[in-house]
């Protein structure tokens, strides 16, 4: 357990020294305080932490942690040839959209448990983070995979009525606004 503390605490400290604009800023600040960009850091995230527990939007804040960089991975992904990094995060995604779900059906519940906004910034972190121990891997391979696979043929023909219904509804409201603009 050590071992894999380390291994992390070395990858993280690694992570704070490639060039990039958040670590050029860490770097200025490091400069000027005399302290070390590890602390600085380490000191945000306790900032954020505590934000998360007892700040105001602390909802706000969690929600654009856990789209912003996905998104523009999933972006980057895209304007790639490789098919990986393109399954890696449409894997998040997919963790992403039912934990929401869950979430939506839940949240009189968990919404005033307290440091939930924390615990679930730091769930969906664990998803997207680049590791081999990665969450929303685990989680889609053990979950939600094994129960889409036993309930596919029905997900399917459910799916089928509902596009037929969709695309009935959309015909009838097209007839509907053609014969509308006809009479004026």
């Amino acid at each position: 357990m050590a071992g894999q503390f380390n291994y992390y605490k070395e990858q993280a400290i690694k992570l704070l020294y490639e060039r990039n604009k958040i670590n050029d800023l860490l770097g200025r600040a490091e400069q000027k305080t005399q302290i070390k960009r590890e602390y600085l850091a380490a000191g945000i995230l306790g900032l954020l932490a505590l934000y998360l527990i007892f700040g105001y939007g602390a909802e706000l804040i969690c929600n654009l942690i856990a789209f912003v960089y996905p998104a523009y991975r999933s972006i980057k992904a895209l304007e790639t040839k490789l098919k990986e990094d393109d399954t890696r995060w449409l894997t998040y995604w997919v963790v992403f959209a039912v934990f929401s779900i869950v979430e939506f059906f839940s949240d009189i519940l968990l919404s005033w448990m307290p440091f939930y906004w924390l615990a679930k910034c730091m769930f969906l972190v664990w998803c997207y983070v680049p590791t081999s121990y990665n969450g929303s891997d685990m989680i889609y391979q053990r979950i939600i995979r094994p129960v889409f696979l036993k309930h596919q043929t029905e997900i399917d023909a459910t799916m089928g009525k509902v596009t037929d219904k969709i695309n009935r509804l959309a015909e009838d409201a097209s007839k509907v606004a053609s014969d509308a603009l006809k009479k004026e």
